[in-house]
């Protein structure tokens, strides 16, 4: 048995043996400091592209979508995180309106219960959704222009996001001025904004039954309806104590600030997630080129909306404070790495290189974290079971009573949110961008390619192996690198970094057509 193992994955052995070899080969050019430091950072992002990655191996090794957005809710999970640690009262002031609008959304399954049992007759049932759904947009759109939202203008410097970051990294950021709301009293745009999300909603259904007939009446949970009772409570009890809160936030530490937005920026991809997949993908199953269209639209679509609201320069999102501290416990002289991160120090000395503590230990511990618990998820729970059979015959699956499309929801939001989650933690350490999210996109599915498309510890294996090569790539573009025949060292130019990862690709494709960990199909 185990000799047939070894030569049916003989290539592979070969493969991995030779990218070993490589590897100590290229640090042994290298002294200890610039080994440890370029380790490190390859390790870092690789950390980062994995949760790319990883949650588009996902989805696509699952439910076969191709989602070319993914790479936009990464960069969206990096926007929405600064702002919740840089500008809470503008999270704060946004919460009311879009816990509204999910209490709507989260109707749908009670509205289409009642409206399916009592369709409108001939062409009232074909035209009247369109007419809802213009009614609760025209509600909406009316009800968010006039709602007290305090907002920066990326168009005014003072007023930029790069300036706000800025302030808070000196020190010197203060509590703004609340907004106030204009025309209509704040308690009655309350009512319209829950008028037009349940508007919305109806109006979706009936989108979804057009054509019907009178359905008979399932059974009807009572899940939704104390859901979206709970969001709607919790909305007017957060527009009620809002300035209170947002005083809060802004004394609060600027560390725990940080986890709360890792917490609110992952939420709010996974929920955008599921969103996605149960409006806009899932009825387009059965049309591959569609869904390639739609994704690709969303990720245009997510791009301008992000300069829309935080403008298309770059800016810094400041580190947290665990991971920014200077001084005398911080010095050259200070070996020790507890008392370093006791201190809160920004860098540490390992093995005389100095690294970074936020970009070079907390991303790689926290990449390590998603890896195992993802992991345990998928081998060690009935959920993770489901999946995995999903993956293999989704529709044996559904022949044993499982409702794989709820599967298939969760799966895309743990995708999304896995990408958000990436972007929040990235956003400390290269800074945000309108182009951050295509970047990253690339490096995973390169990463895909390379350790195989739907193979999980595949992308692991991927992610690590391009940040590596990209990381030793720049280092001996500063070093030089001996080769025969040439007086003076090579050095590689910047262009030769993606280059080098695409190379590397194209020569794992041809040895192993399904990547290092991929399965023959």
């Amino acid at each position: 048995m185990m000799a047939e193992r070894l030569k049916k994955n003989r290539t592979r052995l070969i493969v991995l043996g030779i990218l070993a070899v490589l590897f100590v080969s290229a640090s042994q050019g290298m002294s200890t400091e610039d080994w440890v430091i370029t380790v490190m950072r390859g390790l870092a992002v690789g950390a980062i592209t994995f949760l790319v990655a990883a949650g588009f191996s996902l989805i696509l090794g699952l439910m076969d979508v191709l989602n070319l957005a993914h790479g936009e809710m990464f960069m969206l999970g990096a926007y929405i995180g600064w702002t919740v640690y840089v500008r809470p009262d503008t999270f704060v002031d946004a919460l009311t309106p879009l816990l509204l609008l999910a209490a709507g959304l989260m109707l749908m399954p009670v509205l289409g219960v009642w409206l399916g049992q009592r369709p409108l007759p001939g062409k009232v049932n074909q035209i009247w959704p369109w007419l809802g759904l213009a009614a609760a947009l025209a509600l909406l759109i009316y009800a968010l222009r006039q709602w007290p939202l305090a907002m920066w203008n990326p168009g005014v410097f003072a007023e930029s996001p790069a300036t706000f970051s800025l302030a808070m990294s000196q020190g010197t950021m203060q509590l703004p001025a609340a907004a106030v709301a204009t025309g209509l009293s704040p308690w009655l745009l309350l009512m319209l904004l829950g008028l037009g999300s349940t508007l919305l909603a109806a109006a979706l259904v009936g989108m979804r039954l057009r054509g019907q007939t009178a359905v008979s009446a399932p059974y009807l949970s009572k899940s939704p309806l104390i859901l979206a009772g709970g969001l709607a409570l919790a909305g007017v009890f957060i527009f009620a104590l809002n300035d209170g809160l947002t005083a809060w936030l802004y004394r609060l530490n600027h560390t725990a600030l940080f986890a709360l937005a890792i917490v609110v920026a992952t939420a709010v991809g996974g929920l955008l997630g599921g969103l996605i997949e149960s409006t806009l993908i899932r009825p387009l199953y059965k049309r591959p080129i569609y869904q390639i269209m739609l994704t690709l639209g969303i990720s245009f679509i997510t791009i301008e909306l992000v300069r829309a609201i935080w403008g298309r320069p770059e800016f810094t999102m400041p580190k947290p404070e665990m991971f920014a501290g200077t001084g005398a416990g911080c010095g050259r002289e200070v070996v020790s790495i507890v008392e370093r991160l006791a201190n809160q120090c920004a860098t540490i000395f390992l093995f005389n290189g100095r690294i970074r503590t936020y970009n070079e230990i907390f991303i790689i511990l926290m990449g390590l974290i998603v890896l195992v618990g993802v992991w345990l998820l998928l081998q060690r729970t009935r959920l993770g079971m489901i999946i995995r059979a999903g993956v293999q015959d989704s529709q044996m699956v559904e022949a044993l009573g499982i409702n794989v499309r709820r599967v298939f929801t969760l799966v895309f939001s743990l995708g999304v949110a896995l990408a958000a989650l990436g972007g929040v933690l990235a956003a400390p350490s290269i800074g945000l961008s309108n182009g951050m999210g295509g970047q990253f996109l690339l490096l995973a599915l390169i990463a895909l390619a390379i350790g195989g498309l739907t193979s999980y510890p595949g992308a692991a294996a991927g992610a690590v192996l391009v940040g590596l090569l990209q990381q030793f790539i720049i280092k001996y573009g500063q070093l030089g690198i001996n080769l025969p025949f040439l007086a003076e060292p090579f050095k590689p130019s910047p262009p030769l970094v993606p280059a080098s990862t695409v190379l590397f690709m194209v020569i794992i494709l041809l040895l192993l057509p399904n990547g290092l960990f991929g399965r023959d199909e």
